[in-house]
């Protein structure tokens, strides 16, 4: 089986509760990056088991498969609905790191009629990868990090479709977010850290560090490329809490 259909079997494990789901983790070596999340306390098929009992769903919109890496773009309806991505990294045919990324998902579309889960979800271009992976990759480097606005036409689509919950398509609506600065003068989503770059065909996924409104944030970009350009963009930003908090010492990234 390949290891996106592993993980698509896990993930819909919680819904379901089914303790096969899990068979394709090796939970003696499985290191979790949730840091709400406790390790060795209770194991995933009892976990899932007792998540079952809620009555969640599991939506999963998008999944690609980067070597050892499987990313996902999923739904989850738990006590609220939220949204956002899972990183899963294999070794030997198991499943032994997993990253996620979830935010509350909102309830509008955004002012161009998009929500944050809709649009092209089969990856093509699968030759194109590792060019697409260095397009968007730089991108991230050079325009999100070192803030060099004025660099956005040399990667982005005058055609830039948006489903951030809060922005527009368009070229201009991206540069006034990216500008956008709040009363201190820090912008309002800052990028530091880019963690790590995955990808398939023509979606590439951005795992980054940096604050949002001024709070420490995990920052998560998924990028379509089309022609050369980057096309369109889906995200999920969420507050990392502080140290003092954390349920186990593996961090976020």
């Amino acid at each position: 089986m390949a290891k996106r259909d592993q993980i698509r079997t896990l993930l819909k494990g919680i819904e379901t509760g089914d303790p096969r789901s899990v068979a394709v983790v090796n939970e003696e070596r499985y290191v979790q990056h949730n840091p709400m999340t406790r390790e060795g306390s209770e194991g995933l098929a009892e976990l899932f088991k007792r998540l079952s009992q809620t009555s969640p769903r599991v939506s999963i919109r998008r999944l690609f498969e980067d070597n050892d890496y499987v990313f996902a773009h999923v739904e989850y309806d738990f006590a609220e609905v939220v949204a956002g991505f899972e990183v899963f990294r294999f070794e030997n045919g198991f499943a032994v790191e997993h990253w996620d990324n979830l935010q509350h998902k909102a309830d509008l579309p955004n002012p161009s009629g998009r929500t944050v889960l809709d649009g092209p979800t089969e990856a093509t271009d699968l030759d194109k990868t590792e060019a697409n992976r260095a397009l968007v990759g730089s991108f991230a480097s050079e325009v999100l990090v070192d803030r060099q606005l004025e660099r956005l036409e040399r990667y982005v689509s005058d055609g830039w479709i948006e489903h951030d919950p809060h922005r527009a398509d368009g070229l201009p609506a991206l540069r006034a977010a990216l500008a956008e600065r709040l009363s201190s003068g820090e912008p309002v989503c800052n990028y530091s850290t880019i963690h790590r770059v995955l990808a398939e065909g023509n979606f590439v996924l951005c795992a980054s560090e940096g604050t949002y409104q001024g709070d420490h944030a995990a920052l998560y970009d998924l990028f379509r490329v089309a022609d050369g350009s980057i096309a369109e963009h889906w995200d999920s930003i969420e507050g990392i809490p502080p140290r003092s908090e954390w349920r186990n010492d593996n961090g976020k990234f």
